[in-house]
C-alpha cells in the first residue's frame, strides 16, 4: 500500500488521539469524582486507591501483551477490539451498584485501554517514518494528555456537582463510538512481517510481579506491614521479577524484548517514566482529597483550582515535541524533573497550601513539568528501534507510565493512611528529581554511542521492517 497522504496521516493521528483522550480523561475525570464515591459506597482510602489502582494494574499487565499481539494479527483489529471493549466497560462503570462492582467494571475497561494506547502509538510510529514530522506528531499526542488534565477535573466537578458521579463514564460512549467508525473507514491495517511468538508464563509472570507489589503497598497499613500476608506479597513480586528477568534472556520471541535495555537512552526512558508518572498518580490523588476534604471545595470549584496545572501542561506538551524534534530529549528531560521537584517542594516545604497565591505556582510549575516529559519519554522508547516491533517498543513505554502511576497511588496513599502528609510531597519530590538525573545522565553522547550500538544488534529486525507488508 502507499504511503498516505499528509491530509491522511493527520487524520490517522486525530483517530488515535480520540483513543488517547478517553484513556486519559477517565483517569482524570475519576479522581475529581473521589469524594463522593467515599461518601455513596463509605469507602476506605484504600477503596478509593483501588478504583484507580486496578484499572492502571490491569492496563499495565496487558500492554505488552496488546503491543505484540497488535504486532502479530494487525493493529488496526487490536484496535477497534480495545475500543468496543472500553467503550462497554465505561457503560458498565455508570451502572455499578457498589464499590466491588465499580472496581470491577473498571478492570473491564483497562483490558480495552490496553489495547488502545500501546497500538495507537505504534500505528502513528509506522505512519509516521520521518523523525523531525514524527517527534511533532508525538508532541501533539501529548498535548492530548495536557487537554484531558484540562477537561476532566472541570467536566468532571461539573457532572458530579450537577448530575452525579455516573455521569463521567458517560463521556467515554460517543468518543469511543466515533473513534470506531472513523477507524474502520480510515485507519490502513499493518503488522509485522514476522509473527511473534505468544509468551504466556512472561505474561503470568508480570501479572504476578505488578499485582503482589501493589497489593503489599496498599493494603500494608491495614494488615500491618510485618504481617505475613504482606510480606508473602513482596516475596512474590520479587521472586516474580528475578524470574521475569531470567525467562525473558532466554526465550526467541519475549513478551520484553531484554536487548531494548541495552540501549541507555530506551531504559532512561523506562525510568523516567515510572518516575514522572508516580509523582502524577500521587499529585492528583493527594490534591483532590485535600481540595474537596480539608479546604471544602466542590467538585466543580476543585476541578478550576487545578486548572493553572492543567493548561500548563497543555501548552508545554506540544512544545516539548518541537523541541525534541530540533534538540533532542536533554532539554525538556532536565526542565520537567526541575519544575516538578520544585512544584513537591514548594508544597512541602514552604506550606504552599496555606497560600493560594503558592498552590497555583506549584500547580502551574508541575503543569510545566509535565506537559515536557512525555514527548522525550516516547520518542526515545520508539527511537532507534525496528519499526516491525514498533507495538512491543510503545507498549513498554506505556507499561512504565502506567506502572509509575500506579505505584504512586498506592505509595502516596499508603503515606496518608498512616498519617505523613508533608512526607508524601517529598516523595513526590524525590521523584521529580530521579527524572532530573535520569534526563541528564541518559541523554549524553556516552548514552547515544549505546543507543547506536543496541541499534546494531537489531539491524535485521530493522531491515525486515522496512519489508514490512501492510495490508
Amino acid at each position: 500500500m502507499p504511503e498516505p497522504t499528509a491530509k491522511r496521516r493527520n487524520l490517522i493521528l486525530a483517530i488515535c488521539c480520540m483513543s488517547l483522550l478517553i484513556v486519559s480523561l477517565d483517569n482524570t475525570i475519576l479522581n475529581v469524582a473521589l469524594p463522593s464515591l467515599q461518601r455513596d459506597f463509605h469507602a476506605p482510602v484504600s477503596g478509593l486507591q483501588w478504583t484507580i489502582d486496578a484499572y492502571l494494574l490491569v492496563i499495565a499487565s496487558l500492554l505488552l501483551l496488546s503491543g505484540s499481539t497488535a504486532d502479530r494479527i494487525g493493529r488496526k483489529k487490536v484496535f477497534q477490539t480495545g475500543l468496543v471493549l472500553f467503550t462497554a466497560g465505561s457503560a458498565l462503570c455508570s451502572l455499578a451498584p457498589g464499590l466491588g462492582w465499580l472496581i470491577a467494571f473498571r478492570m473491564v475497561q483497562a483490558v480495552g485501554g490496553s489495547m488502545l494506547n500501546p497500538v495507537a502509538m505504534s500505528i502513528i510510529t509506522n505512519t509516521f517514518s520521518e523523525p523531525r514530522e514524527r517527534a511533532r506528531a508525538i508532541g501533539v499526542w501529548g498535548g492530548v494528555i495536557g487537554i484531558s488534565m484540562a477537561a476532566g477535573p472541570i467536566l468532571g466537578g461539573a457532572l458530579v456537582q450537577s448530575v452525579g458521579w455516573r455521569a463521567i463514564f458517560w463521556i467515554n460512549l460517543p468518543i469511543g463510538l466515533a473513534a470506531l467508525l472513523l477507524t474502520h473507514r480510515f485507519v490502513p491495517e499493518s503488522r509485522a512481517p514476522r509473527a511473534r511468538r505468544v509468551d504466556p508464563v512472561g505474561q503470568l509472570l508480570v501479572m504476578a510481579l505488578l499485582g503482589t507489589l501493589t497489593y503489599g503497598i496498599i493494603e500494608g497499613t491495614n494488615a500491618g506491614w510485618s504481617s505475613p500476608l504482606i510480606i508473602g506479597c513482596f516475596v512474590v513480586a520479587a521472586a516474580s521479577a528475578a524470574g521475569l528477568a531470567a525467562y525473558e534472556t532466554r526465550r526467541v520471541d519475549p513478551l520484553i524484548d531484554t536487548r531494548f535495555f541495552r540501549s541507555v537512552p530506551f531504559s532512561g526512558a523506562t525510568l523516567i517514566a515510572v518516575s514522572g508518572f508516580a509523582a502524577l498518580g500521587g499529585f492528583l490523588f493527594l490534591n483532590t482529597l485535600y481540595l474537596q476534604d480539608q479546604r471544602g471545595l466542590s467538585a466543580l470549584d476543585a476541578g478550576l483550582y487545578m486548572l493553572p496545572m492543567a493548561a500548563m501542561a497543555l501548552v508545554f506538551a506540544p512544545l516539548s515535541g518541537r523541541l525534541v524534534g530540533t534538540r533532542g530529549p536533554r532539554i525538556p528531560l532536565i526542565l520537567a524533573g526541575a519544575a516538578m521537584t520544585a512544584s513537591a517542594v514548594m508544597l512541602a516545604a514552604l506550606d504552599a497550601q496555606s497560600s493560594d497565591v503558592l498552590l497555583f505556582t506549584s500547580y502551574v510549575l508541575f503543569g510545566i513539568g509535565f506537559g515536557l516529559i512525555n514527548a522525550p519519554i516516547t520518542n526515545t522508547a520508539v527511537s532507534g528501534m525496528p519499526r516491525a516491533q514498533a507495538g512491543v517498543a510503545a507498549a513498554v513505554a506505556s507499561t512504565s507510565r502506567q506502572v509509575g502511576q500506579s505505584l504512586g497511588v498506592a505509595v502516596l496513599g499508603a503515606a496518608l493512611a498512616a498519617g505523613l502528609h508533608e512526607g508524601a510531597w517529598w516523595i513526590i519530590a524525590g521523584c521529580g528529581a530521579s527524572v532530573l538525573v535520569l534526563g541528564t545522565l541518559t541523554t549524553g553522547r556516552w548514552a547515544r554511542a549505546t543507543a547506536e550500538r543496541t541499534a546494531g544488534l537489531l539491524a535485521p529486525e530493522a531491515e525486515d521492517n522496512r519489508k514490512a507488508v501492510k495490508v
